[in-house]
């Protein structure tokens, strides 16, 4: 399928380490997809659904060992530590070769090597990068046919060049002890062995789109960040764009997905969605930046999504989806999870393969889920209702804001905005947000996640934001940087934002901002919207009282978060710039003016 002499190279060493019994090149047509999906099936890697209801749908059960990324067995691989950071794992690429290659020995005689090109970005624009992932799993190829622009054009992209992403997978033993997800940033390589889970082995998201690709961004001038990519259609057709990153159980992929309330539906508004996961992005000619969505698909959490929270998600896992670890419906062969809706399926099969009683069901109690709190869909990208007309585009989507966000009870207002591009860096660097009930441990901690990235960026986070700053230099027409907090919540513990669509509200004084059509108060924090700005109409039990009680800046909590941002600074030490440091001095005395 190619000439390319080090890609050749390089696929016939790995063979010859790994031992397949054939080699099969994925060429992305129709006709090898589905002769692969009849072998999964035939096998019991894949069971099919019902055509009429989940047309071209599937479901799959992996190891009860292996449902989710493994963060303590995710590695950087740098020849300096310090280039690792103190927030990620690291080991010498010496030694990770030592310890993984006898893992890789062998690792796939019986089975087939299957060698995927796929490109991260539209094929021909700046944007993309060709990776190529071998892997012994069906089940990985299926999913990064949808996740990714798979296939033979990748390679004629490629042509000659040595310049490609090597991905080595073997799902092996699926033995947890010897489970690994290592990164060589220096080599344009990724490892990961004995996990046949989504994040860990799709190798073009977490691990080639935003860990590698963090580090090409840095040496190359651009940016990879864990970051959704939404459109707003004003009433006169014009569209403006914003990117946002969240930490996990904030909302992200609702927002990315985001319905107009019935009010502004009205009067034509509409939201399209670009990405909902990852952005790269890159300064224009023009002194802006311009994002795209390098990936092809929808990676999204199952549990909780449903016609209320995300209806457009929803509509886009009824075809061409892929399942992982949700209840099997034996009554009509589809697929139900915990949250879709109040009807739980009287005969049915648990995510690990036994009976499911509904009945034992207890919501506090996540043994007794019949989908696994972490289960998923792959969905086609093209298949989401509003997705948008720019989601191909060579050039990427000009970035009017860039907008950060956590889950605080109390510290962090509504929205507020950044004095600067390097306020906002500092803004983001301090990024937070409070464990709930659903995280593993005591509800309330505060876990600090910078631009939503601590576990995805792939060298050291003081360079990183360093790397920020630098990129702020070179624009002439940045986007201004916010903060959004849906999640405050009153003494009773309920939350006084309606959230969901209602957000809209909050991008539409955003934007505003960004055209200079609203005016802001100065706070000790950032800029504030002035009550008034913030549109309640149609929005019942939201009165002008509410949105300044949301606005509120609780200086009482902010300088009791002080202590956990210096400790957090401290943990990453001399590698945070000078101007990050800076910003903190001027929040601690601004707080106690």
């Amino acid at each position: 399928m190619t000439e390319n002499k080090y890609v050749k190279q390089w696929v016939a060493e790995m063979a010859e380490l790994t031992a397949p019994d054939a080699i099969v090149w994925i060429t992305g047509d129709e006709e090898q997809t589905e002769k692969l999906r009849k072998q999964a099936v035939a096998s019991g890697e894949l069971i099919k659904l019902n055509e009429e209801k989940l047309p071209n749908c599937f479901l799959h059960r992996t190891a009860v060992n292996d449902v989710a990324r493994v963060e303590n067995r995710t590695f950087i691989c740098t020849t300096k530590k310090e280039d690792a950071g103190p927030t990620n794992n690291w080991m010498s690429p010496d030694e990770c070769k030592a310890k993984l290659t006898p893992l890789y020995k062998g690792s796939m005689r019986g089975r087939t090597m299957y060698v995927i090109p796929y490109s991260m970005g539209v094929l021909g624009s700046d944007f993309s990068k060709i990776g190529i992932e071998l892997t012994d799993s069906i089940y990985v190829v299926l999913n990064m046919l949808i996740m990714a622009r798979a296939g033979k054009k990748c390679l004629e992209q490629l042509g000659d060049s040595p310049e490609f992403i090597k991905g080595l997978h073997s799902k092996a033993d699926l033995d947890e002890e010897n489970r690994y997800i290592v990164h060589f940033p220096e080599e344009n390589t990724i490892w990961s062995i004995n996990s046949n889970y989504g994040g860990n082995v799709l190798q073009g998201k977490k691990c080639f789109a935003l860990r590698i690709a963090s580090w090409l961004g840095r040496k190359e001038g651009w940016m990879a960040e864990h970051m959704l990519i939404l459109g707003v259609e004003y009433p006169n057709g014009e569209i403006k764009y914003v990117s946002a990153a969240f930490p996990s159980a904030c909302g992200k992929t609702n927002l990315a997905m985001l319905v107009p309330p019935e009010y502004f539906k009205k009067q034509g508004y509409k939201v399209w969605c670009v990405g909902d996961d990852i952005a790269w992005i890159r300064p224009g000619k023009d002194g802006r930046l311009y994002a795209v969505n390098p990936e092809n698909g929808f990676f999204g959490v199952a549990p909780g999504t449903n016609e209320k929270s995300n209806p457009n998600a929803l509509a886009t896992t009824k075809r061409d989806t892929i399942f992982t670890n949700v209840v099997h419906n034996l009554d009509d062969n589809t697929v139900w999870w915990e949250g879709l809706d109040n009807n739980p399926p009287k005969n049915a099969i648990d995510w690990k393969g036994n009976k499911w009683d509904y009945t034992k069901y207890d919501k506090k109690d996540k043994s007794t889920c019949g989908a696994h709190p972490n289960s998923r869909f792959t969905a086609v990208a093209k298949n989401c209702p509003c997705v948008s007309s720019e989601f191909d585009s060579l050039t990427g989507v000009p970035l009017e804001a860039i907008i950060f966000g956590g889950r605080r009870a109390k510290t962090a207002p509504l929205v507020y905005e950044a004095r600067s591009w390097k306020h906002g860096t500092f803004v983001g660097s301090i990024m937070a947000s409070e464990t709930t009930a659903a995280a593993a441990g005591a509800v309330g901690v505060v876990r600090r996640d910078p631009m939503a990235m601590l576990p995805f960026c792939g060298y050291n986070m003081g360079d990183y934001f360093g790397h920020w700053i630098e990129m702020g230099k070179k624009l002439t027409n940045a986007p201004k940087i916010f903060h959004v907090n849906w999640f405050r919540t009153d003494d009773e513990g309920n939350f006084i934002w309606p959230g969901y669509g209602e957000n809209m509200r909050v991008l539409l004084w955003i934007l505003d901002r960004c055209a200079g059509k609203a005016e802001a108060v100065d706070s000790a924090i950032g800029y504030l919207p002035k009550a008034e700005d913030i549109n309640v109409e149609g929005l019942e039990g939201v009165t002008l009282d509410t949105i300044k009680e949301l606005l509120v800046v609780d200086k009482k909590s902010w300088i009791e978060d002080l202590d956990s941002i210096k400790e957090f600074y401290a943990k990453i030490g001399d590698t945070i710039p000078k101007e990050l440091r800076d910003e903190l001095a001027t929040l601690e005395a601004n707080l106690k003016k």
